[in-house]
């Protein structure tokens, strides 16, 4: 094992994040009522209280900080615009799987800096694992409150390659993963940014996403597979940006664990974007 990170900011972050999983447990392990937003997606009172724990925690590390959240109201453009930093959080990703009880469910909190995560911290409650990175201080993992750390990182692509897949959504595009890969991948299908995480780890290789996401699902768990020696990409080849206009909603892209792997070249092969 090796000693814990050495960022404060990341290690309070870290804390942060598991703070809102507990919230979020008490409501788990009890009977819970699923509203259904204007988007159409659930929303239940874990939502809600991992978004008070987190609102609350991250105003005292910084009040001069902007938060942008699922579960909070959005500034207009013309205000973010101007942002050179601020937090970008999403308190429960994959309130489907939280309602289907599968524990494929994170809180997702991330530090953007000139439109990319500088920090980033992914808990899955359930299993009370804990992904946390920060810009040059390398990808962590640890599971348990208090318990050691481990640095982690991505692995060389394997042969065959294992592609991480969403459980809840569509989108997943077997025609491009053959012209990504070859016809001899795995699929391992897998909730919410767990699978950037299973990426960073060195379980698996390659996550194309060919559905809409919001920003907060992924930034923190970008920067935890891009500091473990991954990469998420936009399928024109260009890392994947925050805070670019009006909209909160993602291009598709392409989040990969060899990052030697000339993928832009790939993508133009495979026809994309």
């Amino acid at each position: 094992m090796s000693a814990a990170p050495a960022h404060p900011l990341l290690l309070e972050v870290g804390a942060l994040a598991r703070d809102a999983g507990e919230a979020i447990m008490a409501i788990y392990r009890e009977d819970f009522e699923v509203e259904i937003k204007a988007d159409f997606s659930p929303l239940t009172a874990a939502d809600l209280a991992a978004q008070n724990v987190i609102a609350a925690g991250l105003a005292q590390l910084d009040p001069r900080l902007p938060l942008v959240s699922e579960e909070a109201s959005q500034l207009p453009w013309q205000e973010r615009r101007v942002w050179s930093r601020y937090w970008l959080v999403d308190p429960l990703d994959g309130t489907r799987e939280f309602v289907k009880r599968n524990g494929e469910f994170t809180v997702n909190i991330a530090l953007v800096e000139n439109g990319r995560p500088v920090l980033g911290a992914v808990l899955a409650p359930v299993t009370e694992e804990l992904f946390a990175a920060a810009r040059g201080q390398g990808a962590w993992w640890q599971v348990q409150r208090d318990g050691e750390w481990e640095r982690i990182s991505t692995r060389t692509l394997a042969t065959p390659p294992v592609a991480a897949g969403s459980r809840s959504h569509g989108g997943l595009s077997e025609l491009t993963l053959r012209r990504l890969l070859g016809d001899e991948y795995q699929l391992h299908a897998l909730g919410s940014s767990l699978k950037f995480c299973l990426i960073a780890r060195g379980s698996a290789d390659i996550y194309l996403r060919r559905g809409p996401t919001s920003e907060w699902d992924t930034a923190a768990a970008q920067c935890v597979l891009e500091e473990a020696g991954g990469a998420v990409l936009d399928l024109t080849g260009n890392p994947l940006c925050y805070n670019r206009g009006e909209s909160l909603i993602n291009p598709e892209f392409l989040a990969v664990g060899d990052a030697a792997i000339d993928w832009p070249a790939r993508l133009r092969d495979a026809g994309l974007p």
